[in-house]
């Protein structure tokens, strides 16, 4: 089974949810697909591999062969090519890697050229108590994350539970990560920004038609807002977890609190139960 922790905006508690519920579960692999800042391996702190390199193509231009007939450029939807009267211009940082822009060009003057993006990293084998733990690790300066995700996310094991820690908010790097996934578990904050943000974290859950649940972290630090408008939408509120001063202090110290507080490991084995009793068998079917 596939489960994503996402949230519409950063600071929610994400990554802290899926490390906790990986460390929570048995036979589990860990994904962090927040490859522009992946940060569960500080709770894990486990020994990481490189185990692949993610190459994209860009478009090249041979100059001496474009009559600038602009077919490229406008075929391009992500203005990563723009002609000028005498002069052909691309932007990589834009590029999508498509390749349509070759085929639309009917002069043959576009070819491909490889670029690396960024590495795919893994814990190394020996500790089958803890979740084994993949990563995407996005090359500096570079800036099209999507494809290190869906890199990544080639290391999902159908015969495992996997956790997929998304990256916040709801552009393409989240879209990416959430295609095909089982279940989303939306993180959110009782706060007016916090509801805002998960509106749109659902309406992304919505349109992608996949079932998901709410779970409010740091409950009681702000209003009812949220809780409010969860059970107005019928929206499952999956778990509270409260303002509490020593998970705060586990945290800062980059220790996962189940690791502590035993009962919020039983907490989140429930949470996985319920999900799975629900979707799970639509899954195996």
């Amino acid at each position: 089974m596939k489960i994503a922790i996402a949230s519409g905006k950063g600071g929610t508690g994400k990554t802290t949810i899926a490390a906790n519920l990986a460390l929570s579960l048995q036979d589990v692999r860990l994904l962090d697909c927040d490859v522009e800042e992946p940060n569960c391996n500080l709770f894990l702190k486990k020994e990481l591999e490189p185990i692949a390199e993610v190459v994209s193509e860009i478009p090249e231009i041979v100059e001496e062969d474009c009559t600038y007939c602009k077919k490229c450029s406008d075929f391009c939807r992500f203005n990563a090519i723009a002609t000028l009267p005498n002069k052909i211009l691309t932007f990589p940082s834009l590029c999508h890697s498509c390749g349509g822009c070759m085929l639309v060009c009917p002069e043959g003057a576009i070819k491909k050229r490889e670029i690396v993006t960024g590495t795919i990293r893994k814990s190394l084998a020996g500790d089958e108590t803890s979740p084994e733990i993949y990563e995407g690790l996005l090359d500096i300066g570079k800036t099209m994350a999507s494809p290190v995700i869906a890199e990544l996310k080639k290391s999902i094991d159908p015969g495992r539970t996997n956790i997929i820690d998304a990256p916040p908010g709801t552009a393409c790097p989240v879209l990416t990560t959430l295609e095909d996934v089982d279940y989303c578990i939306l993180v959110t904050e009782p706060t007016p920004f916090g509801l805002h943000d998960l509106k749109l974290a659902l309406e992304v859950a919505r349109t992608l038609g996949i079932p998901h649940g709410v779970l409010i972290n740091r409950s009681g630090s702000g209003d009812d807002s949220v809780e409010e408008y969860c059970i107005a939408e019928g929206i499952d509120i999956l778990m509270k977890i409260p303002q509490d001063t020593r998970i705060a202090q586990l945290y800062s110290e980059g220790i996962p609190f189940v690791q502590e507080m035993e009962d919020w490991k039983d907490k989140f084995i429930q949470l996985y139960d319920s999900i799975k009793e629900r979707y799970g068998r639509e899954v195996e079917a």
